[in-house]
C-alpha cells in the first residue's frame, strides 16, 4: 500500500466514526441531560442534608419520604381523599414534601381557623406557580399576587367595588334572564317532540349558563363563537392548566421537561389567546366608556368598573386589569 493510500484510509474512518458519533450524541442527549440533572439533584440533596443536620426545627408530623420525589407516590389522582387518609394517621396538621417542595396539608376546621384567621399574616403569601405566572401576568391577580401593598390595593377594589352587596344586587336582573333563557330552551326542547324520550345534556346547559352569567358582569356581553365556546373553551383551559403536573414547580432542576412535554408551549398558547381577546374586551369598553358612564353606576360591569379604578390608583397597569378580570 501506497503512502498516499495510507494516508485516505484513515482519513475516511475518523469522518465515519465522527458522523456515527454525531448521530448517537442527538438520539443520547436529552437522556444525558436528565441523568446529569438527577446527579445534580443528589450531590444538592446530600450538601443541604449536611448542612441541616445540626439544625433542628419543630416541624409537623410527616410521613416517610423517598428521596428526590418526597411523597409524591403517595398522592393519588383523587389528591383530596390521599390527604384525607393520610390526615388520619399523622393527623389534622401534617407536612409533605411533593417534590422539592414542603407543603403544609391542614384537614380540620380548628386548625384551618387558627391559620386562616389568627395567623393569617403568616400565610398569607401564596405560591408563584409556573402556570399562574404564565396566565395571571406574572401573578398579578388577587389570588396569587403576593401579600403586600399591590395585593392590599386590589383587594381594596375587589371588596369595595366588585363584590360589594349593592353591586352583586345590580346584576339581579342579568341573572333572571340567563336563568329564564335556559328554562325556555329546556321547554322548548321538550316540547317540539309529543312523543318519545327526550334527552337534554342538563350539565352542559348549566355550564352555558354559567358562562354567560359570568361573562356578562365580568365582560359585558356574553362573548361567544358560533359554537358558544370562546370565553367558556377559554376558561376551561386556564383551569385546566392549573392543575396541570409541571417539573418545575416540584423539581426545579428539572424545569427544562415542562418544554420536553409541552406544558411550556401549551402555556404560551393560551396565555396569547386570553391576551388577544382581554385587549379586545378592554378596548371595546374604552369606546364605550362615556357613554356607560352616563346610563349610570348600576349598569357599569366589572371591566367598567376596574378601568375607572385605574383613574385613581396609575399603577394598576392594563396587565393587572386582564389578570383580576380572569
Amino acid at each position: 500500500m501506497d503512502a498516499p493510500s495510507l494516508l485516505v484510509f484513515p482519513q475516511q474512518w475518523l469522518r465515519e466514526a465522527l458522523k456515527e458519533y454525531s448521530n448517537l450524541r442527538s438520539l443520547s442527549i436529552s437522556f444525558i441531560i436528565l441523568a446529569l440533572s438527577v446527579s445534580l439533584m443528589f450531590k444538592i440533596h446530600g450538601v443541604f442534608s449536611v448542612s441541616k443536620r445540626s439544625v433542628t426545627y419543630k416541624l409537623p408530623p410527616s410521613p416517610p419520604k423517598l428521596l428526590i420525589i418526597g411523597n409524591l407516590h403517595q398522592v393519588g389522582t383523587l389528591a383530596h381523599r390521599s390527604f384525607r387518609d393520610l390526615s388520619q394517621k399523622y393527623g389534622p396538621l401534617m407536612l409533605l414534601h411533593l417534590g422539592q417542595s414542603p407543603t403544609l396539608v391542614v384537614s380540620s376546621v380548628e386548625m384551618a381557623t387558627e391559620i386562616m384567621k389568627n395567623q393569617d399574616l403568616v400565610f398569607a403569601n401564596r405560591p408563584s406557580t409556573t402556570a399562574a405566572n404564565a396566565l395571571f401576568y406574572g401573578c398579578t391577580d388577587i389570588g396569587f399576587a403576593p401579600y403586600g401593598e399591590y395585593w392590599r390595593q386590589v383587594k381594596k377594589i375587589c371588596v369595595l367595588e366588585l363584590l360589594s352587596v349593592k353591586r352583586v344586587h345590580s346584576f339581579k336582573n342579568l341573572r333572571e334572564e340567563e336563568v329564564t333563557a335556559v328554562i325556555q330552551k329546556i321547554w322548548s326542547s321538550c316540547s317540539s317532540r309529543e312523543e318519545g324520550e327526550v334527552v337534554i345534556n342538563l350539565s352542559k346547559l348549566l355550564l352555558t349558563l354559567t358562562n354567560s352569567i359570568v361573562s356578562r358582569c365580568a365582560l359585558g356581553a356574553k362573548y361567544e363563537s358560533v359554537d358558544g365556546n370562546k370565553f367558556g373553551q377559554l376558561s376551561r383551559e386556564v383551569f385546566s392548566l392549573l392543575g396541570a403536573f409541571s417539573f418545575g414547580d416540584y423539581f426545579p432542576l428539572l424545569g427544562w421537561m415542562d418544554v420536553v412535554v409541552g406544558l411550556s408551549s401549551k402555556l404560551k398558547k393560551v396565555s396569547k389567546e386570553l391576551d388577544v381577546f382581554f385587549d379586545q374586551v378592554i378596548d371595546e369598553h374604552l369606546l364605550c366608556h362615556s357613554e356607560s358612564e352616563q346610563d349610570g353606576i348600576n349598569k357599569l360591569d366589572l371591566t367598567d368598573i376596574l378601568l375607572i379604578s385605574q383613574k385613581d390608583n396609575p399603577d394598576l397597569s392594563r396587565n393587572n386589569i386582564k389578570a383580576i378580570i380572569l
